[in-house]
């Protein structure tokens, strides 16, 4: 797992360690919400498929679902360079700590 993080934090094509808001990019488009939509899409195909949900899965779904939308969010800001490098930073190390338990 590690070494994927590290790809995803390192621009091979610019040469260079990206900035913390490339960073934070990265991690969001590549890793955190296609993780997210795998889960909310694997929830709602249970569904479909006629299996009864509880009423912590529900909340479970609830959150996930504001968890994307609050990712999204975040990619809206960082194209709309209103992102401080320091935020992102603060972000990115939120987001490490949550993925790597």
């Amino acid at each position: 797992m590690k070494l994927f993080y590290a790809t995803i934090l390192q621009d091979p094509n610019k040469g260079y360690f990206m900035t913390n808001i490339e960073k934070l990019k990265n991690l969001l488009e590549n890793k955190v919400i296609p993780d997210l939509e795998n889960v909310i899409d694997s929830i709602f195909q249970d569904i479909k498929d006629g299996a009864e949900i509880s009423l912590g899965e529900k909340e479970e779904l609830k959150e996930l679902q504001e968890m994307h939308n609050e990712c999204r969010e975040i990619l809206i800001e960082i194209e709309a360079k209103e992102m401080e490098e320091d935020e992102a930073k603060e972000l990115l190390e939120e987001l490490l700590e949550i993925i790597s338990e």
